[in-house]
């Protein structure tokens, strides 16, 4: 809950300010679940709009332990040395029984959350699936609007739903570990065909020959895919958040990902195409939680799924029933 709301105006003042308490606000505001909230936080997305669209946006993503808080704020700080306002925001866990979730990435990321040019921002994932939150659309707007130029978007995870973080943002940066016994590490074949690079994580000490064997591992296993639309072939590069080594070979490479995309026209593309995707989820999940809310419903709603469990009413036949009450007039 909001304690207590700005107005419109000073929301926007202060992000375009680069207020950072502002920051967080609105980030709060958007976030909420309230009603009260809601309409303020889509008019305040709808006044920002025109100062948004100038950064980069990297998902990050990898199995839990491949270092990815670690390898972020490593990242992060390369990309302060070279100029660059950073905004990260870090999705933790919830919790399935409480919907609780830990929220510690800042203190994962000490030394890039006390820069004044970073902001860190924790959010729950929630139900959503795909490890991002749902309001981390209107967050990046949020932070490109305050002036981030990169923002990246750590995941929860690996999983076949994160196709989610691939659709919206420009590129999908994949983490891998080396000498973990099996190298694919259960990795599923559409994770790494929605890569756009792959970064083998934790190259330092006595793990350098193994990283090494790892990337010819990964890069033999990328040309076994077909080519992508946009005529762009995923590398894998090796890297240390420990020593550094390797991170601005990252960073070229998401640079010369940028470039390629831009040449040939498919970088707005693939932001209009992700906008008209926010669209028609957002449109389903107005739409559900209308439906759910729906008087008539929420009274036949329990005892239809009962029947539906007991396998004594047909699941499409009370789905009917429950859209035709939705929709009688």
């Amino acid at each position: 809950m909001i304690k207590k709301r700005k107005s419109l105006e000073e929301y926007k003042a202060g992000i375009l300010e680069g207020n950072r308490a502002v920051l967080a606000q609105a980030i709060t505001l958007v976030e909420s679940n309230l009603s009260a909230d809601s309409d303020l936080a889509s008019a305040l997305v709808q006044v920002i709009l025109p100062y948004t669209g100038n950064s980069i946006r990297i998902g990050i993503t990898g199995v839990p332990g491949v270092g990815k808080s670690t390898f972020i704020e490593a990242f992060g700080r390369i990309l302060l040395d070279q100029g660059k306002k950073v905004a990260v925001l870090a999705v933790d866990p919830s919790s399935q029984k409480t919907g609780g979730s830990i929220l510690g990435d800042k203190t994962r990321m000490e030394k890039l959350a006390a820069d004044r040019r970073a902001f860190i921002r924790p959010s729950p994932s929630g139900k959503t699936l795909g490890g991002v939150s749902s309001k981390t659309r209107e967050s990046m707007l949020i932070c490109e609007a305050a002036g981030f130029d990169v923002i990246l978007v750590e995941t929860v995870g690996v999983g076949q739903s994160e196709t989610a973080v691939k659709g919206m943002v420009d590129f999908f940066l994949l983490l891998m570990l080396a000498g973990a016994g099996d190298e694919l590490q259960g990795i599923k074949k559409g994770i790494m065909e929605m890569a756009d690079g792959i970064l083998i994580n934790k190259a330092d000490g006595d793990n350098i020959p193994a990283a090494k064997r790892a990337k010819n591992h990964y890069q033999n296993a990328l040309h076994l895919f077909p080519p992508s639309e946009s005529g762009w072939y995923p590398s894998v590069t090796i890297g240390s958040s420990l020593t550094g080594e390797g991170l601005n070979d990252c960073w070229k490479k998401i640079s010369e990902y940028q470039n390629h995309m831009m040449e040939r026209g498919l970088w707005n593309e693939n932001r209009f195409k992700q906008r008209l995707n926010w669209l028609d989820e957002s449109i389903q999940s107005i739409l559900g939680k209308a439906f759910l809310e729906h008087p008539e419903i929420q009274k036949r709603l329990p005892e239809g799924k009962e029947a539906v469990k007991k396998g004594t009413l047909n699941p499409i036949a009370f789905a009917k029933e429950l859209t035709g009450l939705f929709f009688k007039k």
